[in-house]
């Protein structure tokens, strides 16, 4: 039976998206990047991939706030989910963005997800 294609703002993503294989991950219509505590990409979707024109193979097992979204590497995105980890609070925040790397700028909602004691962290892209 083919699983209903999650929605952008759709509550408890961040469960549903940890429960996904490659396929479903890649139907999505919308960026995925799921990334571990070490910061280094372990998820990246077609979606996002041909959007921001970054092939999977540079992008997966790169550090994503350094080597591949240095323009998310600040207070708005980064930080957010190092104090999530810190406090050990859930992060499930949707923000108006700019990304600027490699392209030019493109406005985009992001949406940040972290759960406690979850193995990957999430940076949704849906571009406007």
């Amino acid at each position: 039976m083919k699983q209903a294609e999650a929605a952008f703002e759709e509550p408890g993503l961040a469960g549903r998206l940890a429960g996904m294989d490659d396929a479903a991950l890649n139907a999505l219509g919308f960026g995925v990047i799921a990334f571990g505590l070490d910061g280094k990409v372990r998820r990246y979707n077609t979606f996002e991939s041909q959007a921001a024109g970054l092939s999977p193979e540079r992008v997966l097992e790169q550090d994503l706030f350094s080597v591949v979204a240095p323009c998310m590497n600040n207070f708005l995105v980064a930080q957010r989910f190092d104090d999530a980890r810190d406090t050990g609070e859930p992060l499930d925040d949707i923000i108006q963005y700019v990304l600027t790397l490699r392209m030019r700028p493109t406005k985009v909602r992001l949406r940040l997800l972290c759960a406690p004691q979850a193995e990957l962290a999430y940076v949704l892209v849906q571009r406007l």
